[in-house]
């Protein structure tokens, strides 16, 4: 999420990268999956044994492909389609002349960050490419408007906004240094020092559990102004406005910020819902006990299993699994990736398929919702060049990347080259401003987008180069995800921590283990795809010491440096 306001500490190539390392578990996942030795094996009397993977989105396709290279064979149950949240789709209606190879649109996942160093090793493996997202202010974004309160800036760089945007940034730099030790953070995550990355973070896990974003802000002898507050809101760092992020934890923010989580956005060309795809289909060079030209999709005859409808614990502590079919089978492991929700409403639980600290911290799982709206169009038009009263070209964009306190909130212009069909993200909106459009059709959310947008470009007519059906998501709406993604409220870090501990089974009762949680609401950077895969990797790693198996010395996995590197445990009473 290129930001409108400049990182703390600017990305330059004299230092080592930022990458996800840490905060919370400052774990070397990229040098992990990297290194010869692989991820570890099982002992040869468990090859063949198969293990299930409940949601077939990208953590639950990453768990099963490496499972399966470790021997084991996976039975991915999936309600909808692989990918999850990383769902790319097309539009109908569009001309004939139109190259639809080109017209798609990002209903999740759409931009990613370069310090997801694990997603990039998979998004390498499988040979995709990525390209710069145009982002507000990015330097691949031609240019920018911000339209609050009916009045519009024209920007190319921030330093073309009025001087109340740079007086914000520098604001928020000083909130985060003055109360979350930004740049010492920042440099301990690019040296990945993992002891002073830890000294930090546990006296702020202390301090700022119980205290919100907007808190945080109010808080800072630098946020005194509520006008400053108010912009930054509005327009914000990343994505562009984050006054729906208020309510939720600071914690939250400070994982986003410390891992540049918010910068330097790249998309993946053709779309992010290949990832999963081709991993189902990859036939992995190196793999045990399996032929040669074995992948997930022929262990499964092309097509996961049906969705999930019951879990229970069976005799021998095996986890029994009944899916819509009606098919049932017992395994002696199992890992769920689905939302954590689906627990408490979709799939019928037996109760001692957790601990009770675990259930508690499911049910407070708190999602953030969100929707988008997508068109497809002849051609880039805004890049066209506007024109003032007497006809004459003013140099700037017709229309550009738009953030505004209107009803579109933000507004996304994907180009695929000069005279090529393009796509508009006409709106990205969250919690509050999502749930506004769930009542209304697709089309219905158009007019209204339109009509916004009509009112900052008077002079754009952009219903004429609309040349398809619109596509949108409200996924708070949809059946098997209700909410785009967690975020933890005040006083969550807690329920955190227990869901994403929970690959530790010997911690566990014996007979509270065998089915091991995963996916990105299981990890501290929920709804980022780098999440998803630690917590898989998390959940292979478990999975294959359930089993009897375990990895090689030269390359400990995240169970084996746990006692090192564990989270911070607050006190419960």
């Amino acid at each position: 999420m290129t930001s409108t306001v400049p990182p703390a500490v600017p990305h330059t190539t004299a230092q080592p990268p930022i990458t996800m390392f840490g905060p919370d578990f400052p774990y070397a996942y990229d040098d992990f999956l990297a290194h010869p030795a692989g991820l570890g094996q099982i002992p040869a009397t468990e090859h063949g044994t198969e293990v299930a993977i409940v949601g077939g989105g990208l953590s639950g396709i990453v768990t099963a492909y490496e499972l399966m290279k470790m021997g084991l064979k996976p039975v991915v149950y999936e309600a909808d389609q692989i990918g999850g949240r990383l769902r790319t789709v097309g539009f109908d209606g569009c001309s004939a002349a139109a190259d639809e190879s080109v017209l798609n649109c990002e209903l999740g996942a759409m931009r990613f960050p370069p310090s997801s160093t694990a997603l990039q090793h998979y998004i390498d493996l499988v040979g995709l490419t990525t390209t710069p997202f145009p982002n507000p202010l990015a330097e691949s974004t031609p240019s920018t408007v911000v339209d609050l309160k009916g009045e519009s800036h024209y920007a190319e760089t921030v330093d073309d906004l009025p001087p109340v945007y740079r007086q914000v940034a520098e604001a928020w730099n000083a909130c985060l240094e003055e109360g979350a030790d930004f740049s010492d953070m920042n440099q301990a995550m690019r040296e990945r020092d993992v002891p002073r990355i830890r000294e930090i973070w546990a006296k702020l896990v202390e301090k700022l559990d119980n205290q919100t974003f907007y808190g945080f802000l109010c808080d800072s002898e630098a946020f005194t102004s509520f006008r400053h507050r108010e912009i930054f809101g509005q327009v914000g760092f990343g994505t562009g406005g984050w006054d729906t992020d208020f309510p939720n934890s600071i914690l939250e923010i400070l994982r986003v910020v410390y891992t540049e989580a918010d910068d330097h956005h790249r998309g993946i060309v053709g779309g992010s819902q290949q990832l999963p795809l081709r991993l189902w289909e990859r036939e992995p060079v190196k793999i045990v006990h399996w032929a040669p030209g074995t992948s997930l999709s022929s262990l499964h005859g092309g097509a996961p299993r049906p969705a999930v409808t019951r879990l229970h614990r069976t005799a021998g502590n095996h986890v029994t699994v009944t899916d819509a079919s009606g098919d049932i089978r017992s395994y002696k492991a199992v890992v769920f990736t689905a939302q954590s929700w689906m627990l408490l409403s979709k799939i019928d639980c037996d109760d001692d398929l957790f601990p009770i600290d675990h259930w508690t911290a499911i049910e407070r799982t708190h999602y953030m919702e969100s929707s988008k709206l997508f068109v497809p169009v002849d051609r880039p038009f805004w890049l066209d060049k506007a024109v003032d009263d007497e006809g004459n070209e003013t140099g700037r964009d017709v229309m550009s990347m738009t953030l505004t306190d209107r009803m579109t909130r933000g507004t996304y212009l994907l180009d695929n080259g000069p005279d090529q069909p393009a796509v508009i993200c006409l709106s990205y909106t969250w919690c509050d401003d999502s749930l506004k459009w769930l009542p209304l059709s697709a089309n219905e959310r158009m007019e209204v987008m339109l009509k916004s947008l009509g009112e900052i470009y008077p002079k754009v007519d952009i219903r004429k180069h609309i040349i398809g059906n619109p596509v949108t998501v409200s996924w708070e709406n949809e059946p098997y995800f209700m909410g785009a993604f967690k975020a933890n409220l005040p006083g969550h870090y807690r329920y955190q921590r227990r869901l994403f501990t929970h690959f530790m089974q010997e911690l566990l009762p014996e007979d509270k283990r065998g089915i091991f949680l995963a996916g990105d609401d299981i990890s501290w950077t929920a709804g980022w795809a780098e999440g998803a895969i630690q917590t898989a990797l998390n959940a292979v790693w478990g999975v294959m010491h359930h089993l009897g198996g375990g990895t090689d010395a030269a390359n400990p996995g995240p169970g084996d440096v746990y006692d090192a590197i564990a989270p911070v445990e607050l006190p419960e009473d």
